[in-house]
């Protein structure tokens, strides 16, 4: 099986159908070294076995075709568009006037499969480590899982960071690097031992010129593995040339530095110490990858073992910040190698830790990092509350709320009056969310907002994270978002890479807490990505889960349950309770939109005793209440939603939040009859209108509409649905728009307006009306508009699925309307459209 090679399947089972109808075709296959073209010929051989029993169908397959004279084959093509041929040219390079198609390097999640099919049972961060280091590369991923050794299997070796010595893809580049020109190997030479020279420096250094550059370029830029390998591969005698050519052209600085002393006699240490206080500089001024770089050349540089241990773990540290995980674990486990001082190993800890808390298992993170705040807090107090904030962020992704005890009776005693701001607002959140996990609003409240007032003349942008998720507990959702908002910038302007997804998780939620989907969804799509580029697969799930979370409430079940399906994974491995329990509340959603109370209710009652995946998150099983009071309503569980309502009623008065008050109220019109349940739902509509939020309103309206309707008061129904249908519509919640259409139906409309889509300025993107008028994306949804840009680009049905987390099915759903939308009638014409 061919993974990340559809379209490429797709185009070469084309050419073979063509073949089999009588009409022949060429193909170039067109890929780098390991690429996978070889094997694509192979499925090709195998799919055209039927050639086999009928003499005149005929596959022609030439690998390696750009080493080849195809003069004569070129010239003999045309010939064979009326005969039974399919020819398939495996190539580096386009040939003219032949389609082609191009092997692209696999997807990251194709990468790991590989690699697990080769080596089952391979550690997630190695396995992480290596896809990164291939660059999808199929044959560096097969020769990498080969090369890999009892102790790099076992965490005391660093990751492989070259090919070995017999690859065959190593080879490959060994000869192309040989058989470049004098200047241009030069070129190479300088490149490789300075990855940070552009190239109109590079071009202006002694014996090389732009034509030699140019020349070395496709050698050196298809990503980190070949760099590696080619360095290794490096003669001593030209990589001390290209050293001492640095040495002498780079003005003074840290690169100038580290060049003069890569080929000095004797100890170093004097440079290595230049270079760290230049990392610990670009630390200051937010340019992590820089420090990373410098802490790890003054490592190099440093004699004593102790203290270059100490600078690779410095090292670590802005690696994880910067969002390369896999040198930051390298230069830990070079680290441990060197020293057994018990801080040292504190401080690897806390690094180490909050790789586990990205990308590991959380409740494991969560005891490295509450061993690392015992070691630090007597001499690093800041470092041991930073430690504990990281804990108890942790034990919260884990869900297990007996260790986030464990954690704030740490945090309890490193607490002091007089403690600065950063520690106190971190000691004081793991306090305050342990008193909201235990039930104690009156108690967390008075932490909570001391948390977000410190967050808010606290200038780091780990504080407005914790602030923000405090004011979320709180159930303040405009602070929240603003504080997580906030703190989102700031990663991005300080470089602090490693953060941004964590940020994105809240201001997320925040944004679902204020009912603005459309925030909610960008920001837990940017944080997916951010996540995944970093190597956060737990990020990941979360953001994910969030996804499912917003496509279920709008009733977009296929999708949901797809975005479930596919971060289930992960979730159950690695124990994430948060993730878990936003998978549950997206679940009963799913149930509740296709009139399933009794699964619903099923779903989010085992939440009390423990979730499917292990732990479980009581901030978000306290958010899923509301649905579990409509799940229990639809049973005839009355006294179950009763006693859940006063659980999330009491978060709610804590909170003063309008939004939470409003649908306090709709659940208890629910529970109610009469009077009561008519003034229930008039002030939980007030509240809504007064908070902004649209979705929860329309629910709310629609919840009224059928409780008006049964009440025999079908005109004040219609009144409350139709505009509720209105507002479905806008929010792209189709489902729910057709169930208030139903509703309306029942309460006897018979209007045209009952079944008609709303087009006004400002139910569309950019404020423009349906129609043809405005010629582009601006005519569709948000959804519609992602797909049709991807779809313009070329990508396929799959691809469009894969890369917005969607459903085969529902990707074929929205191109069907996409297509009755802008009035076109195939891919060809969209394109032609928005080309």
């Amino acid at each position: 099986m061919l993974l990340g090679r559809d379209r490429q399947r797709v185009a070469v089972d084309a050419l073979l159908d063509h073949a089999r109808a009588g009409r022949g075709g060429a193909l170039v296959l067109r890929g780098g070294p390991g690429t996978g073209k070889t094997a694509l010929l192979r499925a090709a051989r195998r799919a055209a076995a039927d050639f086999a029993d009928d003499p005149r169908l005929v596959l022609l397959c030439v690998d390696d075709a750009h080493l080849l004279d195809l003069s004569a084959l070129l010239t003999l093509l045309p010939d064979l568009t009326s005969e039974p041929v399919a020819v398939l040219l495996a190539c580096e390079t386009d040939l003219p006037h032949l389609p082609s198609v191009e092997l692209t390097p696999l997807t990251h999640p194709d990468s790991l499969r590989v690699l697990h099919d080769l080596r089952p049972g391979l550690p997630a961060d190695l396995a992480a480590d290596l896809a990164h280091l291939a660059c999808g590369n199929p044959l560096a991923l097969v020769e990498l899982a080969a090369a890999l050794t009892a102790e790099h299997l076992g965490g005391t070796a660093p990751a492989p960071t070259a090919l070995p010595a017999d690859s065959l893809l190593r080879s490959r580049l060994r000869a192309r690097f040989h058989a470049l020109s004098p200047r241009a190997r030069t070129a190479a030479a300088l490149s490789l031992v300075d990855p940070d020279l552009d190239p109109d420096t590079l071009a202006r250094l002694p014996d090389v010129g732009p034509a030699a550059v140019q020349e070395a370029a496709p050698l050196l830029t298809p990503g980190p593995l070949t760099r590696t390998t080619l360095a290794a591969e490096l003669p001593l005698s030209e990589r001390y040339a290209a050293h001492t050519t640095l040495a002498k052209a780079l003005p003074p600085g840290p690169r100038r530095t580290w060049h003069q002393a890569a080929t000095a006699p004797g100890a170093r240490d004097a440079q290595a110490e230049r270079l760290h206080a230049e990392a610990r500089r670009a630390r200051r001024c937010g340019d992590h990858v820089r420090a990373a770089r410098d802490h790890d050349r003054a490592a190099a540089l440093t004699s004593a073992p102790a203290l270059r241990a100490r600078r690779l773990v410095s090292a670590a540290a802005d690696h994880w910040t910067s969002g390369s995980a896999g040198p930051a674990r390298s230069a830990l486990t070079a680290a441990a190698r060197l020293s057994d001082s018990p801080e040292l190993r504190a401080l690897a800890d806390l690094v180490r830790g909050g790789l586990d808390l990205g990308g590991g298992q959380p409740d494991g993170a969560a005891r490295r990092l509450l061993r690392a705040a015992a070691d630090l807090a007597g001499a690093h107090r800041a470092q041991a509350a930073l430690a504990l904030g990281f804990a108890g962020e942790a034990a919260c992704s884990a869900g297990d709320h007996a260790l986030h005890t464990e954690i704030a009776h740490a945090a309890a005693a490193l607490r002091a009056p007089d403690d600065p701001d950063p520690q106190a607002l971190v000691l004081d959140h793991v306090l305050g969310m342990e008193a909201t996990f235990r039930g104690r609003h009156a108690e967390a409240v008075p932490l909570l907002r001391a948390v977000v007032a410190t967050a808010e003349r606290t200038p780091v942008p780990q504080a407005g994270v914790w602030g923000g998720h405090a004011a979320y507990v709180l159930g303040d959702s405009a602070k929240a978002h603003e504080l997580a908002g906030g703190a989102v910038v700031a990663t991005r302007e300080r470089g602090l890479t490693a953060f941004l997804p964590w940020a994105l998780i809240y201001q997320a939620l925040s944004a679902l807490l204020l009912d603005r989907h459309a925030l909610a969804f960008s920001a837990a799509f940017e944080g997916l990505h951010a996540a995944e580029a970093v190597g956060q697969r737990n990020a990941a799930a979360d953001h994910l889960m969030i996804l499912a979370l917003l496509s279920a409430l709008r009733g977009d079940c296929d999708t949901a349950l797809h975005r479930v399906d596919t971060a289930a994974e992960q979730v159950s491995r690695h124990g994430l309770g948060r993730a878990g329990t936003l998978a549950a509340w997206a679940l009963a959603c799913v149930d509740l939109a296709r009139e399933r109370p009794v699964v619903a209710l099923e779903r989010l009652r085992a939440l009390e005793s423990g979730g499917r995946y292990g732990g479980v998150h009581e901030g978000i099983r306290t958010m899923a209440v509301p649905h579990l009071v409509e799940a229990a309503a639809g049973c005839g569980e009355v006294g179950w939603a009763e006693r859940e309502l006063r659980r999330f009623r009491r978060w709610a008065d804590s909170g003063g939040s309008a939004a939470r008050q409003a649908v306090v109220h709709r659940c208890l019109g629910v529970l109610a009859d009469g009077d009561a349940a008519r003034e229930h739902f008039t002030e939980a509509l007030r509240l809504h209108r007064g908070s902004g939020g649209a979705l929860e309103l329309a629910r709310t309206q629609l919840v009224h509409g059928r409780w008006l309707r049964r009440s025999r008061r079908p005109r004040a129904a219609r009144e409350v649905l139709r505009e509720a249908a209105d507002i479905f519509e806008r929010q792209e919640a189709e489902h729910w728009a057709a169930r208030a259409r139903a509703e309306l139906r029942a309460a006897g409309e018979t209007a045209p307006g009952g079944e008609r889509t709303v087009e006004r300025t400002g139910d569309r993107p950019g404020g423009r009306p349906g129609g043809r008028s405005g010629g582009g994306f601006a005519e569709l949804t948000p959804q519609q508009a992602r797909i049709a840009r991807l779809v313009a680009e070329g990508a396929s049905n799959r691809e469009v699925a894969a890369r917005l987390f969607l459903s085969h099915r529902t990707v074929e759903h929205h191109l069907r309307n996409i297509f009755a939308r802008l009035e076109v009638r195939s891919r060809v014409e969209l394109v032609k459209r928005f080309g």
